[in-house]
């Protein structure tokens, strides 16, 4: 690329980055991307630049595959329902050890080698992410209650990109398992945020899932649940869903669902015409 050509992409990046700067985008980061080393490089390259051109990132992270691997080593077998971990008492604790330790701290040490300054950040401090248990079914999974993001903005306020561990804690100081979809977009509508961004392994909503040319760009919250009553939504893409249409309906500007896959997806998403995924929208 010329030189020339490189002003041409940063003078067309111009009108997005003045919508975005100032503003605060949550993304939640999950899924293939995050167990390839070479992509999840590539992502937190993506939150660096978009927080250099003052864009307030907040990322949320899951990490199933981690968690999953952690509890086969040592002997116990995963259950799901619904979608949803099976979570005793043992496997909470393997939960919190996982994100808030193993997960969490990789990518706030791999943010500060791309040159950004994190801060690692989960439900349990200051009691940032409020429960009370979902059902005896799945044991100690959270059913959310009360969000109080003052963390995140005071790490904000400080230069630092909060990474956030989905573990939350009832009244009495327990730990839960949340499901990272939720927790994300309720923290992305607690912070007013101008975008959520949720990163998967598909390229977004396909009217036929074995074709990737019929990807639908954009999805009015009226339309999911006709999408899914045809089988367009299905499976697994139905929290998914759920969680985004959520997230409009309690204030979020937009929510747009990625492909973790391709490489720099957020940034083509965020500042092009483009645009690589699924959009949600009022409506």
């Amino acid at each position: 690329m010329s030189i020339n050509e490189r002003a041409e992409v940063l003078i067309q990046a111009l009108p997005y980055i003045r919508k975005y700067s100032g503003k605060i985008v949550v993304i939640k980061y999950g899924g293939s991307a995050m167990l390839n080393d070479e992509l999840k490089r590539a992502v937190m390259g993506d939150l660096l630049l978009l927080t250099l051109v003052g864009v307030r990132v907040v990322l949320v992270h899951g990490g199933g595959p981690e968690i999953s691997d952690l509890l086969k080593r040592l002997g116990k077998k995963s259950e799901f329902i619904d979608g949803l971990r099976v979570t005793d008492e043992e496997t909470a604790e393997v939960v919190q050890m996982v994100l808030a330790g193993k997960v969490g701290k990789s990518l706030v040490s791999l943010i500060q080698m791309v040159g950004g300054k994190a801060m690692g950040l989960c439900g349990l401090d200051g009691h940032m992410i409020e429960v009370t248990r979902m059902d005896d079914v799945h044991g100690y999974v959270g059913e959310i209650t009360k969000i109080d993001v003052s963390p995140i903005l005071d790490v904000l306020e400080k230069g630092y990109i909060p990474v956030i561990s989905t573990i939350g804690c009832d009244t009495e100081g327990h730990a839960y398992n949340i499901n990272a979809d939720t927790a994300a977009a309720r923290i992305a509508a607690e912070l007013k945020a101008e975008s959520f961004i949720s990163m998967t392994d598909i390229r977004g909503i396909l009217r036929d899932p074995r074709d990737e040319g019929t990807l639908i760009s954009v999805v009015k919250a009226s339309e999911a649940p006709e999408l899914i009553r045809e089988g367009v939504i299905s499976g697994g893409m139905i929290p998914k869903v759920e969680c985004c249409i959520e997230a409009i309906r309690r204030g979020v500007g937009k929510v747009f669902i990625l492909d973790g896959r391709v490489p720099h997806a957020i940034l083509i998403e965020c500042l092009t015409d483009e645009g690589v995924g699924t959009m949600f929208v009022q409506g």
